[in-house]
């Protein structure tokens, strides 16, 4: 049994040396073997669109049904395009741990409560946000996390009203539980003006969530058409049950459109497979929201990083 201390233990310490930009998880965890990915239901995915646009549901629910016909594996699906009122869902309400994506949640809490007190982000505050999210670094993502305290984060929750969404108890941020519906209604906060967050909070959420770091820009990206502004956190974690979690949620401006986009999974057998599962759905998403040539190549899937396990101390 590892015991909670005042510090990092040393074994975590020799783990965490090979973290790449993973996630948090128990350092019980590494002492059990993945198992293999769960496969996907019976059943095939039920895609619901709807649209101002006419056809544009129809063909959505076709391509991203499509695109998921032979994928392994529980996939939710998130999407809402402002410009033709166009929204689609897949297992929304299912729900997911939330592996690295659950640093943009961290990052609106910051500002959310920053707002409160009339106040900006410390230059520390600021370099931590900025590691947390262009780079997915963990430790940056652990000092805010409990210099938040999940009191702060609940009540940011309970004010975006992401009700489904649970952090991960004793400082295992990455274990929080997410739904596709939730993390669409944080990207609707981030990218319209709202009473949650600030218009200059928003501003800088999307600054850093456009400047991710090459290898962490796959997801949701995919396809993005040339011209179009793209906004973009990942998380992927491999646990015994359900092999990997792998995430993305991006936003995405231009070409006369202005959409948000979830896609999370699990039951994954490797990264680069989920990571493949995903960018299935966005190239089918961009293609029939912004029918123009596509930016592909400009997004690389990132390698599958070493295993690695932190324990959090408590505070």
């Amino acid at each position: 049994m590892t015991h909670r201390t005042s510090g990092i233990s040393t074994r975590a310490r020799v783990l965490s040396a090979g973290l790449a930009a993973g996630v948090l998880v128990p350092l019980a965890a590494a002492a059990t073997p993945a198992a293999a990915a769960t496969p996907a239901a019976a059943a095939a995915p039920t895609v619901t669109c709807t649209s101002a646009q006419s056809g544009l549901a129809a063909k959505l629910k076709k391509d991203i049904t499509a695109a998921l016909k032979n994928r392994k594996g529980t996939v939710a699906v998130g999407l809402y395009d402002r410009t033709t009122k166009t929204t689609c869902t897949l297992r929304s309400d299912t729900s997911f741990d939330s592996a690295s994506v659950v640093k943009a949640t961290v990052l609106a809490t910051l500002l959310w409560d920053a707002k409160k007190s009339d106040r900006y982000l410390t230059d520390r505050e600021s370099d931590l946000a900025t590691a947390m999210i262009t780079k997915s670094d963990n430790a940056a993502t652990s000092t805010l996390w409990r210099q938040l305290g999940t009191g702060k984060i609940k009540a940011f929750l309970k004010a975006a009203k992401m009700t489904k969404t649970v952090p991960g108890a004793d400082g295992y941020w990455g274990l929080t539980s997410i739904n596709a519906a939730d993390q669409q209604k944080l990207l609707a906060l981030i990218t319209a003006k709202n009473a949650v967050l600030s218009d200059n909070a928003r501003a800088y959420i999307l600054k850093l969530m456009g400047k991710v770091i090459p290898s962490q820009r796959w997801g949701t990206p995919a396809g993005a058409p040339s011209g179009v502004s793209i906004h973009v956190k990942n998380g992927w974690l491999e646990r015994a049950t359900h092999g990997w979690r792998v995430h993305s949620i991006g936003a995405f401006k231009g070409g006369g459109h202005d959409y948000t986009m979830s896609v999370l999974t699990h039951g994954n057998s490797t990264m680069n497979y989920g990571v493949a599962t995903i960018q299935g759905v966005a190239k089918a998403i961009h293609k029939d929201l912004a029918p123009r040539a596509s930016a592909t190549q400009r997004y690389t899937p990132t390698d599958a990083p070493k295993e690695a396990f932190v324990v959090v101390p408590s505070s």
